[in-house]
């Protein structure tokens, strides 16, 4: 069953994907970034490219004709991906296909609107049977 994890009160939800994409690439896994909205998709791509200055995370749109050998991907298609290992939510919604893969992550923003649109994943995903854990980051702020 798919690992569910939400990070809360994210105040840069976009930075905590780049980590987490980072992260689980250089584990080996492949990573589909849920971004259907193309503003957020751009905005995602472009911090790809240059953040960190020194650990660049190979990376395209799913549409792209190099999509089938590329280890982390950008989009709203995750059947692009060959193998589902960890989808990183950056929509409001619950993204289509997340039981494939091994991880889902959810970033929740700390406005009203972005908690309030993260209880109803939640709900979701529990509702469900999913097992759930959760991260505050404010606890990890430096």
């Amino acid at each position: 069953m798919t690992e569910i994890i939400f990070y809360t009160f994210a105040d840069n939800p976009l930075d905590v994907a780049r980590r987490v994409a980072s992260k689980a690439h250089s584990q080996g896994k492949q990573v589909m970034i849920y971004a259907p909205d193309a503003a957020v998709a751009d905005s995602i791509d472009r911090l790809l490219w240059s953040t960190p200055v020194l650990g660049f995370v190979p990376h395209c749109r799913d549409a792209d004709a190099l999509a089938a050998e590329t280890p982390v991907l950008i989009g709203a298609n995750p059947d692009a991906l060959h193998t589902a290992d960890v989808m990183i939510n950056l929509h409001h919604a619950p993204p289509p296909a997340f039981a494939r893969f091994e991880r889902l992550v959810e970033i929740i923003d700390p406005t009203d609107a972005g908690r309030e649109r993260g209880r109803e994943r939640y709900r979701f995903y529990q509702t469900r049977g999913y097992a759930l854990q959760s991260h505050d980051m404010r606890k990890h702020a430096g």
